[in-house]
């Protein structure tokens, strides 16, 4: 459904997956890959969001890398060795490309993320300021060292979480939302009961795959993403 395209980042340039609606226009959003890279998965969730009426982008932050869903030791390897200020550059290329696209009809942009691409979703959205309208993180957060400036954060934020999560804690997820709520942020996280972390991906190596929890939480962030962004 959708095609890849490249787009300037800092001087430089980068690759991603967009998907267009068929109505040809609508409300951009960025997707942002777990730590498997630009797999299928994340792919569909694009042509999923177009399906929506989306014109959705996920950039390819490994550059061509990535990891199958049974090689967790190679994903591990490419999130560790990820240029932080290459990402960042990367993503704050794709919301540009994506502002500036005729298809689509919003300035501020939605932006969700899974694992490591909800943590990310966290920090480009506290990072980009008012270009940021919507952030959606999936089971991922920036948390203790990892958090960023905060002071910036201007999106509407509404996460899912799971409730048994070695990587992402609730109870640190849960003291994340009451500190940004104590700074006056617009934000909503919820800990999904009876799920394992990834419980939205239904390839994920974990065995975590929560089909009706999948299908709440994704009708809920397009819900979120629709009232927020129109």
């Amino acid at each position: 459904m959708g095609d890849m395209v490249s787009f300037a980042s800092n001087g430089d340039s980068a690759q991603g997956y967009l998907a267009i609606p068929e109505s040809g226009t609508g409300l951009g959003v960025l997707v942002v890959q777990e730590w498997w890279g630009l797999v299928p998965h994340i792919k569909r969730v694009c042509d999923r969001l177009a399906t929506e009426g989306f014109v959705a982008l996920a950039p390819d932050l490994y550059h061509g890398e990535i990891a199958e869903h049974t090689e967790m030791d190679k994903a591990a390897q490419l999130m560790t060795a990820l240029p932080p200020d290459r990402a960042a550059r990367d993503m704050a290329g794709a919301v540009d490309y994506l502002r500036a696209h005729e298809a689509v009809q919003n300035p501020r942009i939605g932006v969700i993320g899974f694992c490591m691409g909800g943590m990310l979703t966290l920090v480009l959205a506290a990072q980009q300021g008012d270009k940021i309208g919507a952030a959606v993180p999936f089971y991922g957060a920036p948390l203790g060292d990892n958090e960023p400036d905060w002071s910036n954060l201007r999106a509407k934020v509404r996460g899912f979480f799971a409730e048994q999560d070695d990587f992402f804690p609730p109870a640190a997820v849960k003291e994340l939302e009451a500190k940004l709520r104590g700074m006056g942020k617009n934000v909503e996280f919820e800990v999904v009961p009876g799920t394992g972390h990834a419980f939205h991906n239904e390839e994920n190596a974990l065995g975590t795959h929560d089909p009706d929890a999948a299908a709440r939480c994704w009708a809920a962030a397009v819900g979120f993403l629709n009232n927020t962004l129109s």
